[in-house]
């Protein structure tokens, strides 16, 4: 199955009518994770389709509002809806003393286990791992404390070339979670059936890098390297760059160049400042240096082959 990443809000902080803050919720091996909370995200979730329940995990780069304002909402109104399974929140230290001091001056405490896992390294970390997927860190550079979040599958098992295995009677359903897991088969007559004889390469495991508010910073490429897709922010275009380098932000150009020197396989762009009305202006930037550019735009999903 393909990563499905559909984007909830694209759009820097001005509100402005239709365009939504940072948000993002993507489906990777049957994990729905909730990236950044603006304001306004319960209502895009709802307006999309999204069914609350699924979300377990939500990771918030940042802590400026237009990237987790949405998210004190969210907790509540899962509280409304009678959640009962825990919520685990990722971001930066700091994130449980304001989430928890609006619920306790609300009077909402949760009546769900609510569970903060804050982060203050500045070094890539793995923060979540199981089975099939692996969630690490991606350090940047804003004007505080600001991490990317790098979603990786894993390898899966192989599978069965089921042509070549008809050729041996002796071997049976029982076995074939050990071929899936790698293993060679013997014969009743000791002669060794090579796993690689039985059985075809899984499916390539694809990756998803989330790239929130941050000044043009090369460091971030050995992290990100030959990601299936990149979303990097481009705040504004190059006329604009000595705005992007006095707020920490990026132009188009630069995530291009982060895109190509990392050879990520595909680009969006994002957290457009309400400054620019025409959207295409930000391909005609990105384009000629990373050709595979797309651009970010709520409700949209992007299939990640």
């Amino acid at each position: 199955m393909s990563l499905e990443l559909t984007i909830l809000g694209c759009h820097s902080a001005t509100p402005r009518v239709n365009a939504y803050p940072t948000s993002q919720f993507l489906h990777i091996k049957n994990h729905f994770f909730l990236i950044d909370c603006g304001e306004g995200t319960q209502v895009q979730l709802r307006k999309y389709g999204v069914q609350f329940s699924k979300i377990k995990h939500i990771f918030i780069s940042h802590l400026h509002g237009d990237h987790m304002f949405g998210l004190v909402g969210l907790i509540s109104t899962f509280r409304l809806l009678n959640r009962e399974n825990e919520l685990h929140v990722y971001g930066p230290k700091g994130i449980k003393e304001i989430i928890t001091l609006q619920l306790k001056l609300s009077n909402s405490w949760t009546h769900y286990p609510l569970l903060f896992h804050e982060l203050s390294s500045d070094q890539s970390e793995l923060i979540f791992e199981d089975e099939s997927v692996e969630v690490h860190t991606i350090p940047l550079n804003h004007r505080i404390y600001t991490n990317g979040f790098l979603f990786k599958e894993k390898i899966g098992p192989r599978k069965l070339d089921m042509t070549a295995i008809s050729e041996f009677k002796e071997i049976e359903i029982c076995d074939y979670q050990n071929l899936k897991n790698g293993r060679d088969y013997t014969l009743k007559n000791g002669r060794i059936i090579k796993n690689k004889d039985l059985t075809t390469d899984p499916a390539a495991p694809k990756s998803y890098a989330f790239c929130s508010d941050t000044s043009y910073f090369p460091e971030i490429i050995p992290i990100i390297k030959n990601v299936s897709c990149l979303y990097h922010e481009a705040t504004f275009l190059k006329d604009k760059e000595h705005l992007a380098e006095s707020t920490k932000h990026s132009t188009a150009e630069q995530a291009a160049k982060i895109a190509k020197a990392a050879d990520v396989k595909q680009l969006i762009l994002g957290h457009f400042s309400g400054r620019y009305k025409n959207m295409e202006v930000f391909l005609d930037e990105a384009k000629p240096i990373f050709q595979n550019s797309l651009l970010a735009e709520e409700g949209k999903t992007f299939v990640i082959k």
